[in-house]
Parts: C-alpha cells; structure tokens; sequence
C-alpha cells in the first residue's frame, strides 16, 4: 500500500504555509472547525511518520501534520535549530492556521518542542502527547549514533544507508510502507538545502547546546496540559525508566509502554495507538 493510498478516504490537502515568513509544508485534514491536533515528528523526520494517524482522528479533528523547521521540504534558515526556535516556527504555524489552542502530538524531538511549548505557552496547548520524547538527558553514545547515522544517508549516495537510519527507529521493519518511506527520506536527504542544513538540524546533538535546550526538572512542572506518555519497551535511544522519569516530572501525566516497539509507536502499533489517542483526546477536550 502506498502511503498515500493510505489517505485516499480522507479529504486532505498537501498545502506550504508561510508560518512566520518560513515556508512551512503540511499535511491538513478533517473539519474545519474541528479542535486542532497538530503532528510533530522527530529528528530528520517528515510528516509521513503520521500516516497511520491522521486518517483515523482526522474524522474528529481539524488534523495538521508538519515538516519542522528546517526539516523535510520546510524552510531552512542558516542558524542553529534550538528548541526556542522550533516552538517559534510551531506557534507561528498556529497563527498562520487560525488555531488559538491546539492539541500537540510529538514524536521524539517533536515531543521535546511540544512539552516545551507546553510550558512556554500553556494558554496556546489543550493537551500534549509525548512519544518516545527526547530532550531530558545527555547521551553522548545515543547522540554520537544519530549524527553519524543522519550525516551518512544523507552524504553518501546509497539508499541502503537511509533504510538503516530508518530501520534503527523500529523495532521490525515495516513491510507495508518501509520501502516507500525510505524513498520519501531518501529524497528529501539529498536535496541541496537539507544537506547544506545538516549541521544546523543536527545542533541539538552537540553536548554544549543540548545542555542549555534540556528540558529540566524546574520546566516539567510548568507543563499543566493533560499529557499522555508513549513509550516503546525497544526504544533505541531510551529506557522505559526515561519515560516513567518524564511521567512523574509532569503532574498528572499518564504513562503508556508498548511491548516489541521502538521509536515510533504511532506507527509500529497505529492500531493500539489511535484508540488510545482519541480516548485521551476526548477525555481533555
């Protein structure tokens, strides 16, 4: 199945919007004036790691899918991609879309940038889901991994190092939609602007500005969204001790583990993900 075809009951729009002078692409789906979730991905990834999702809460939800800043075909400015920055672009997406308040869905790094929203702009987020969220620890090993990982796809001219970078996120290869997905990242890795980017999208891997990006014990309190916590028991890049610490940091906040995952559990297991989402969305409307 391609990943599109996995879209094709959805009335949706492949649409750029200029989000604070940033040419932002995204994925927008469901009622008009539905509430809004927006899907944020992680680490050199793209909107279509929510394929699986949008479709089933698009029938509730105004949904918004995203290429972060500087990633995927989203507008790449030549400085360091910090944690204030990405929160920046989100909220100028908001702006831009007419959403006063949106429910944040982040995956990885796009967990990070929505907790940190979260306590930022509390007025702004109706509830927060942190898959898999990075950004409360050092690792120099994880770090070091992810860096080499992302620099070789993306230099070196040979679609087997993007399936491997893939493949690292999950715990079995997705024989649906993988080949396809490492077309799609593939594509987007070779593009001139994301490898002259690179850098840049890779700072938050430098120990001394991951240092003063962490999201630190005295912010998770500020975080007063209803917050749901996804966590696969194969996670490569954190323990399921990462995601009880997280949980605990964030009053209130509710933890999910889901067995044989990795990194990706929206994806992995949409089909125990998506009720779980929209059970928990309902309940914090």
């Amino acid at each position: 199945m391609s990943i599109w075809n996995a879209l094709a009951d959805v009335d949706y729009r492949h649409a750029y919007v200029d989000a604070g002078g940033i040419r932002t692409r995204a994925l927008q789906a469901g009622p008009e004036d539905g509430e809004h979730v927006v899907f944020l991905h992680g680490t050199s990834g793209h909107l279509e790691a929510f394929v699986r999702n949008v479709p089933e809460h698009a029938r509730h939800y105004r949904c918004h899918a995203i290429d972060m800043l500087g990633h995927g075909y989203t507008g790449k400015p030549d400085v360091p991609q910090e944690i204030p920055a990405y929160v920046d672009h989100l909220i100028a997406y908001l702006d831009a879309v007419g959403a006063e308040r949106a429910h944040l869905v982040g995956e990885s790094l796009g967990g990070w940038v929505s907790a940190w929203a979260a306590s930022e702009h509390p007025e702004r987020v109706a509830s927060l889901q942190l898959l898999c969220m990075g950004g409360t620890k050092i690792n120099p090993e994880v770090m070091e991994r992810l860096k080499k990982t992302t620099t070789a796809a993306s230099l070196e001219d040979d679609v087997e190092l993007t399936r491997s970078r893939l493949r690292l996120l999950w715990a079995e290869w997705d024989e649906e939609f993988g080949d396809e997905l490492t077309e799609v990242r593939y594509a987007i890795y070779h593009r001139p602007d994301f490898q002259k980017n690179l850098p840049n999208l890779l700072a938050l891997q430098e120990v001394e500005i991951r240092e003063r990006n962490l999201l630190r014990p005295d912010r998770m309190p500020r975080i007063t969204a209803p917050t749901l916590v996804v966590w696969g028991n194969k996670n490569p890049f954190g323990d399921v001790p990462e995601a009880q610490a997280i949980a605990d940091a964030i009053p209130g906040a509710r933890l999910e583990i889901f067995n044989e995952c990795g990194h990706w559990p929206q994806h992995e297991q949409a089909g125990r993900y998506n009720p779980i989402s929209l059970a928990f969305l309902a309940e914090a409307r």
